[in-house]
């Protein structure tokens, strides 16, 4: 259900929308609206047809599941001939695919829909999102929020109690305020990620690939300041290790991500471009020592200072380089050209190689888990090394925030 200041507002445009894609008149909708709390947001009768409709205000998975449930409720009470039916203000892909999974029908208010009743079938896409909020974002997956679900992704249970963590020292861990801390946590409890026991302290991830599809939909690696160039080279491979160690004796903390990185993780496929994380943009002599020439045409480089530092945590140094984490790798691989692709897969499994590693889980066990998967004992022994060299990465907050203050 939507919020009760939200609810007959939105309503009016999903009964505007639903006329618009059935090509008929307003009065041809039998349309009755129940108040928040009731069994569906709306009955819509369009000749034989019913339709049950739930409105969500996001597409999360969470949210989604949440409206299955109450269309199935509603179903069986009203009958099969009524037809479930979601709507939201916008259908992302994570929601889209979790709908085709449940062969759940909705359509969003900006445009976008696949509506599936005996006798027709709605199908539009490629509508732009009409409801994009301006300012600061109040998701779990901003980028400063995202700490703590980072972190919860790479420890999928805590318990928060003197014994084991508090929350003041799971702040501490991911660098987050405690304050917001703690209403992040309550918001991922609200919408179905978490679950709490207020018993024994013990937070649980419910569903971690969820979690990790949901952030990875929000995710925009084009939020970050990305500066193009191009460096002469032989092989993406020596490219990779030229820029860092050259970056290393700068002193400038930084981490590779991107195709490198994934190559470094999974050793599948060349790669052409090197992207790489720094904390501030390299001075115009640190480049020209790299024999970094800025240029959007022909670039193998991408310099990325990041829109928030959190995407340098648990980095860690395999082979003399610096990488960011696998989950972090993993996000960023979406904006990467190449085989990116082809990578993300195999890499989204190492992200969950790399949470049983720190769980101190068996190498054996992991090994035999995977095998026949893509993944050898080689790049299992990539990941822990890498882990256990984790470089915490904790800036001059002053010096960070003036920097963030000029941009």
């Amino acid at each position: 259900m939507v919020e009760r200041k939200n609810h007959k507002s939105t309503l009016k445009q999903l009964q505007k929308r639903l006329v618009q894609l059935l090509d008929v008149e307003p009065g041809d909708l039998r349309v009755e609206v129940t108040h928040p709390g009731g069994r569906v947001d709306a009955v819509i009768s369009y000749g034989k047809t019913i339709f049950i409709c739930e409105l969500k205000m996001t597409a999360s998975s969470a949210a989604v599941l949440e409206a299955q449930n109450k269309l199935k409720k509603a179903q069986n009470e009203i009958g099969k001939r009524a037809v479930p039916l979601l709507a939201v203000p916008y259908m992302g892909p994570v929601g889209e695919r979790l709908c085709a999974e449940l062969s759940l029908s909705w359509f969003d208010l900006s445009g976008n829909a696949n509506i599936k009743v005996p006798g027709f079938r709605i199908r539009i896409e490629g509508k732009p999102n009409l409801y994009k909020k301006r300012g600061r974002p109040s998701s779990v997956f901003a980028p400063r929020s995202a700490r703590v679900v980072r972190w919860l992704l790479v420890h999928p249970e805590t318990r928060f109690n003197s014994e084991h963590l508090s929350l003041r020292a799971f702040a501490k861990e991911a660098q987050v305020d405690p304050g917001l801390t703690s209403r992040i946590l309550n918001r991922l409890e609200e919408d179905g990620y978490v679950t709490r026991d207020r018993k024994t302290g013990l937070i649980r991830v419910l569903d971690r690939d969820r979690l990790l599809d949901d952030w990875r939909a929000h995710y925009d690696f084009g939020k970050h300041t990305i500066v193009e160039g191009h460096v002469a080279t032989r092989s993406g491979e020596e490219l990779l290790r030229k820029l860092g160690d050259g970056l290393g004796a700068t002193g400038i903390d930084h981490a590779a991500t991107g195709l490198g990185a994934a190559w470094l993780y999974t050793r599948f496929a060349t790669f052409r471009l090197v992207t790489y994380y720094v904390a501030e943009m390299p001075e115009n002599d640190v480049l020209k020592n790299l024999g970094f020439r800025e240029t959007d045409r022909g670039a193998n480089v991408w310099l990325v200072v990041p829109n928030d530092e959190g995407v340098l945590h648990n980095r860690g140094k395999g082979q003399g380089i610096y990488c960011a984490d696998p989950l972090q790798v993993y996000l960023d691989l979406d904006a990467h050209p190449e085989r990116a692709a082809e990578m993300a897969p195999l890499l989204r499994r190492q992200t969950d190689v790399a949470r049983r590693i720190r769980a101190y889980e068996p190498l054996e066990k992991i090994f035999g888990d995977y095998k026949g998967e893509g993944i050898s004992k080689a790049h299992i022994d990539f990941i822990r090394s890498a882990i256990t060299s984790n470089v915490r990465y904790e800036p001059d907050l002053p010096r960070w925030r003036r920097r963030k203050r000029k941009s």
